[in-house]
């Protein structure tokens, strides 16, 4: 059965991961969250205190898992796993690697680099767009009129709420607008299709302050 009603999917970023290295960490298991992380987990559920919620489905990732633990707590609800939120795929992933650090000069990774358009380097934008979308979906149905909340990764919520917006995929990741432990708030009317978003940030104040 589809709950035709008005209900919204939140989904969150996961928190601060421990990476002094700063290695562009991606996919790979065992990337924990730092103890701010862990402090960005708690405000997110006590941000959470306020929904009916109905549903929690998480990436499989740990520190994604890690985030969720606080709002289980909170709301004495099992998670459910889905891998369709999991980070996208990316073959810098183990490396260290960013916009900014003199990474994207390598003659190395030019190889990768001739198209942004899909992107050439990782997992392809509308494959991002068509695993997270159903996603939420699936979480809008587990949660049976209630709200919902998707525990996932920066740059897959930051292409749906792209593509809900109907924005070119190219970007500068800079400017996502996806903090970490950050909420996208993806709202269904009653007809069950996305009316509008709206964007949180309950762990503003834990943010680590940004470098000019």
């Amino acid at each position: 059965m589809l709950y035709l009603m008005p209900s919204t999917v939140h989904v969150v970023r996961h928190g601060e991961v421990e990476n002094p290295q700063k290695i562009l960490y991606g996919k790979l298991p065992g990337w924990r969250l730092s103890d701010r992380g862990q402090q960005m987990a708690l405000a997110v559920a006590e941000w959470s205190r306020t929904i009916d919620l109905g549903a929690l489905h998480v990436s499989p990732l740990q520190r994604a898992q890690e985030t969720a633990f606080p709002i289980l707590r909170e709301h004495n609800l099992a998670i459910t796993t889905d891998e369709r939120l999991i980070e996208a795929a990316n073959v810098f992933e183990g490396q260290k690697f960013s916009v900014g650090d003199g990474a994207l000069r390598h003659p190395k990774a030019w190889l990768h680099l001739w198209n942004p358009w899909k992107p050439s380097w990782g997992e392809p934008y509308d494959e991002q767009v068509s695993r997270m979308l159903a996603a939420v979906f699936a979480a809008k149905e587990a949660a049976k009129g209630k709200d919902a909340i998707c525990v996932s990764h920066q740059l897959p919520i930051w292409i749906l709420r792209s593509a809900v917006e109907g924005r070119h995929m190219i970007h500068d990741p800079r400017k996502r607008e996806c903090s970490l432990a950050s909420v996208t708030s993806f709202h269904f009317d009653e007809e069950g299709m996305i009316s509008g978003f709206s964007y949180s940030e309950p762990a503003r104040h834990l943010l680590p302050p940004k470098k000019r």
